[in-house]
């Protein structure tokens, strides 16, 4: 068992400088050298109930296995380890919270987890530096052809098992160009668009073909998809957004998160021009207190927002592990974000009431503060009145608040779908809002049961 946790601790800050990345649209994570990584990994005990690969990572990742191969130098064995499992582990190590670190064996022994994402992070990119990472080219064809809608993590991650599987595949989607949130919910200074299309490339070479720009239900009919296709995966993002039923929502200058998110992911990647929502010397109101709020707020700083707030209903989480969310349970805490290292001013327990505005616009909400009651399992269930009313100024307001989820019936209706044993409903569209790294789980456990 490594002992190397003694003489290297965790690595917990790995942003670039503040004043640095407040003013791009970069990844907001610093490269970390290779030596570094080697250190980080020789802190993974290997141990022999690995609940970081068993319990934390929905994709089953080997992790003590690539992070041995890492410790003695074999990057290529490392990566060979992690694609066996991973299909997009370029995403994943940039975007996911890290389930398999909250459930390592260091966290629960009080040293620190191993920076699994991180060392995942180096392992893939050095793959792709050294050119490791071909097309899944199929061995043969099986003479079946699938049809997936939606290009989103679930999506392309079902698309890559069936056409490795021998399926011809075909991926629709009512967005110019395929990943979904991916691309069009995740700021860029958290995950690099040329990324996605680094991975395009190699799956269209695996002879995965995509339209874009093409709505089912509209452009083309659930009916068509049905008589020319032999399957049919429907995996597209969820998309209903939870709405604020106040006073007020009607006024202009009351967006949701994906108006402001999706707007600034186009115009840098050149799909527009502008932005659909400007903070640009703004007073920003944020509701919602999630990872959506938080990256709306680190796009309205770069936006060069007057002043970024974001308020939550939700009790102010504690600063250490809940004890209702003991090891290796994934915690719940109050956790940070480069957002909030930003600028981004955070406050919790906080109800809407309305929103005012002036001519039509939004000029502030009127907000109250709460208490909570809390059942013997440490969730809140309950909230009161706790103080009197007041008036936060702001000149927009973004709903950030998260999605609803959809029946199976509701989704299939809304496309002209049938509910019948070939159309299979993935990721978000068939479990709720969730993890890209769940949804990826999802789109492949969808895909293998199309045999």
């Amino acid at each position: 068992m490594s002992k190397t946790y003694f003489e290297t601790t965790r690595l917990e800050h790995v942003y670039r400088s503040l004043e640095e990345r407040r003013q791009d649209y970069h990844e907001v994570e610093m490269p970390l050298p290779a030596e570094d990584i080697r250190k980080l990994a020789g802190r993974c005990q290997n141990c022999g109930l690995p609940f970081c690969h068993a319990m934390g990572c929905p994709l089953q990742n080997d992790i003590p296995d690539m992070n041995r191969a890492i410790s003695r130098g074999d990057w290529r064995a490392a990566w060979e380890r992690l694609s066996e499992t991973s299909p997009f582990p370029e995403f994943t190590s940039r975007i996911c919270p890290a389930l398999c670190e909250a459930a390592c064996c260091l966290e629960g022994e009080g040293f620190g987890a191993t920076n699994v994402r991180q060392i995942e992070k180096r392992v893939v990119e050095t793959a792709f530096a050294q050119g490791w990472v071909k097309p899944a080219v199929p061995k043969k064809r099986n003479g079946k052809k699938v049809a997936i809608v939606g290009a989103g993590p679930a999506g392309l991650a079902a698309a890559v098992r069936l056409n490795v599987n021998g399926w011809e595949v075909s991926l629709y989607d009512r967005n110019a160009k395929p990943g979904g949130l991916l691309r069009y919910g995740i700021p860029c200074f958290k995950l690099d668009k040329a990324l996605i299309d680094r991975r395009w490339e190699l799956l269209q070479q695996a002879g995965i073909s995509f339209f874009g720009d093409t709505e089912v239900g509209k452009d083309i009919s659930g009916s068509y998809l049905v008589k020319h296709y032999d399957a049919v995966v429907i995996a597209y993002r969820t998309p209903v957004p939870r709405e604020l039923k106040v006073p007020g929502r009607e006024l202009s200058g009351v967006v949701q998160a994906l108006e402001l998110l999706g707007g600034q992911n186009r115009k840098n990647t050149g799909e527009c021009e502008c932005t659909a929502v400007s903070c640009t010397g703004k007073n920003v109101l944020i509701i919602g207190g999630g990872d959506t709020g938080n990256d709306c707020g680190g796009t309205a700083i770069r936006q060069a927002a007057a002043s970024v707030m974001s308020i939550d209903l939700m009790p102010r989480p504690p600063k250490e592990r809940s004890p209702h969310t003991p090891w290796p349970l994934w915690p719940y805490r109050l956790r940070g974000s480069s957002s909030v290292e930003e600028g981004l001013e955070r406050f919790w327990s906080l109800n809407t009431l309305r929103l005012l505005g002036d001519a039509g616009h939004v000029t502030g909400a009127e907000v109250v503060p709460v208490t909570w009651e809390f059942d013997a399992n440490g969730r809140p269930t309950k909230f009161a009145v706790a103080g009197p009313a007041r008036v936060i100024p702001c000149d927009l307001v973004v709903l950030a608040m998260g999605f609803l989820r959809q029946k199976r019936e509701d989704v299939l209706a809304s496309l002209g779908l049938p509910d019948q044993k070939n159309v299979l409903v993935a990721g978000d569209a068939a479990n709720g809002p969730s993890l890209v790294v769940r949804a990826i789980a999802d789109g492949l456990k969808c895909a293998e049961l199309l045999q």
